[in-house]
């Protein structure tokens, strides 16, 4: 998914955002960084570029910079105690997602009560011989405002993620001691049933869940106070802000609201074989969506009947939910990176960006994809999308366990300016143009992010209050463990509110040539977005999408 991008014009600032919505940190959230660090370097290995010209198509040898703009970003080695979530059976898991049979995976239970033992590992790594329960709650119904309607519900990730549990008015404990999970959910309301049905009884829920126990909520309070009276060292973690009043902790002299969501954070950075699989099935389902809108784009006139091609094709193959608000962008609308109108007229335009994925079980895909309305490519269209295609490849075979992904981010801009240099659109000195920060008017957002209950995961560590702009809207700022998985969405953009500031500034003005220029404006953007499971010596590429450009036409004109 694309990062969005705010305007403050009032003071002049620009803010990029890898993300769908501006970033809420909550205080303690974020893991503090217990980092070694050590100078910055990169590997020396060669790439070739193949762009098209309007001479035909010339080859560009793209070493990798060793320029100095690097040096002010450290290296971070992630510390044992952060890495200490990547089991080895993780890491086996993730190294055969390629021959995976995600049906098979996911008729077992998901794996709450493997992530509960994580959960506690990681606690007792910050607080040694903790002991006591995890508390949690799930999140409750509620109705839209002036109206008996209910708010479409999406469970708390951190809930999701030690019960597998997808309902809402449900609460979970699980006891340090003694391993112990219960859940513990709503009693059977004789009202309700008269509108919604019976709920989940107790025997379904132990049959359907990775827990131990199941109570009604009737026996949550009860149940603490039992637990805190027995044992007078027990804490009681939770997360502040995400339990109601009803919950009570009279019995428990030590609450740790601290560490709980950072705990969470940190192990759902690498996945399981069954997360993993989950997320394949959201790419599986995404990626027969994105055909049916490359099948469609011809025969449509407005962007929203794409959404509507999209969505549908989702849901007729059982995936009711969306992972994010998708953006189908035609045009110049493309360059807008976090563009929400769906509604333009697709008719005598280039090129057209949907960014959509679906939602399987709480867990998301996140797939871009660029092509030509028409069926054909532009000489200029074309050009750029070949660039951004292989600068998704030649960061894709970067990736593999212990990637330093600032490097792989650099990598990108790398190979944009090349390309961007063979065009005519900048001119001069390549290093010196990485240096300038002058391809941020291109590519002014991070080359990816976590991928996982959330669209944008948790764990990256992201700095955006680094002064470097190239860096500072990048979203993980870390060594990648096996089993993570990550987006790689290069893009190049055509943003003239974003690059018209770069042509008045000699900083910059320098290395763009603004009459070449002129001829790319009509591009709009180009972003490819692929979800990538990291694996000890490479990785695994999720999603299957078309985007090889000759098949992308073959599709359309096919239709």
């Amino acid at each position: 998914m694309s990062p969005a991008v705010v305007f403050n014009t009032r003071s002049v600032t620009t803010i990029f955002r890898s993300a769908k919505s501006p970033i809420h940190l909550l205080q303690g959230r974020i893991l503090s960084q217990h980092i070694a660090t050590t100078r910055h370097t990169t590997t020396g290995v060669f790439t070739s570029v193949a762009l098209a010209s309007a001479s035909g198509r010339t080859i560009i040898t793209t070493p990798p910079s060793s320029s100095l703009s690097l040096a002010s970003t450290p290296r971070r080695i992630t510390t044992a105690t952060t890495l200490r979530s990547t089991s080895t059976s993780t890491s086996k898991a993730a190294t055969n997602m390629a021959d995976i049979d995600v049906e098979t995976v996911l008729k077992g239970k998901y794996p709450a009560k493997a992530h509960a033992k994580r959960v506690v590992e990681y606690i007792r790594s910050k607080v040694p011989d903790a002991t006591g329960v995890l508390f949690l709650e799930g999140r409750s119904d509620h109705l839209l405002e002036d109206s008996d309607e209910p708010v479409p519900f999406r469970q708390r990730r951190p809930f999701m993620y030690l019960t597998g549990v997808d309902i809402p008015d449900c609460a979970f404990i699980y006891d340090m001691e003694t391993a112990q999970s219960t859940l513990f959910i709503p009693p059977v309301d004789p009202e309700s049933v008269i509108w919604t049905g019976l709920p989940l009884s107790i025997e379904e829920a132990l049959a359907k869940y990775d827990v131990d126990n199941v109570l009604p909520t009737t026996e949550l309070n009860p149940m603490l106070a039992k637990l805190g009276a027995a044992n007078a060292k027990s804490t009681v973690f939770a997360i502040p802000e995400r339990f109601s009043n009803d919950a009570t902790f009279l019995q428990f002299d030590n609450k740790d609201l601290s560490v709980l969501a950072e705990a969470i954070d940190e192990c759902r950075v690498v996945k399981d074989d069954y997360e993993i699989a989950l997320i394949k099935k959201a790419n599986q389902i995404s990626s027969a969506a994105h055909r049916a809108v490359l099948e469609n784009v011809r025969k449509v006139k407005n962007e929203y009947e794409l959404e509507g091609v999209f969505i549908g094709n989702c849901m007729r193959q059982g995936a009711k939910k969306q992972a994010y608000p998708s953006i189908v962008a035609s045009g110049r609308a493309a360059a807008t990176l976090h563009y929400v109108h769906n509604d333009k007229e697709v008719t005598g335009k280039d090129l057209l960006l949907i960014d959509a994925g679906a939602e399987w079980s709480t867990y998301a895909a996140d797939i871009t994809r660029t092509f030509p309305i028409s069926g054909r490519f532009t000489e200029q269209s074309r050009a750029i999308y070949e660039i951004v295609l292989q600068m998704q490849n030649d960061c894709i075979a970067m990736l593999k366990e212990g990637v330093w992904w600032d490097d792989v981010h650099v990598r990108a801009h790398e190979i944009a300016i090349d390309g961007l240099l063979s065009l005519g659109i900048l001119k001069g000195n390549r290093k010196e143009i990485l240096e300038a920060r002058t391809s941020t008017a291109f590519l002014p957002h991070g080359l990816g992010h976590y991928l996982g209950m959330d669209t944008h995961d948790t764990g990256g560590h992201p700095n955006y209050a680094d002064p470097d702009p190239l860096f500072r809207y990048l979203r993980v700022r870390r060594n990648l463990p096996a089993g993570s998985v990550i987006t790689v969405e290069p893009g190049i953009y055509f943003c003239e509110f974003i690059i018209k500031p770069f042509l008045t500034d000699p900083k910059h003005s320098k290395y763009i040539d603004e009459n070449v220029l002129n001829n790319y404006w009509d591009v709009g953007g180009v972003r490819i977005e692929d979800n990538i499971v990291i694996t000890k010596d490479g990785s695994i590429n999720l999603t299957e999408a078309v985007k090889d450009p000759d098949e992308m036409e073959k599709i359309i004109l096919g239709s």
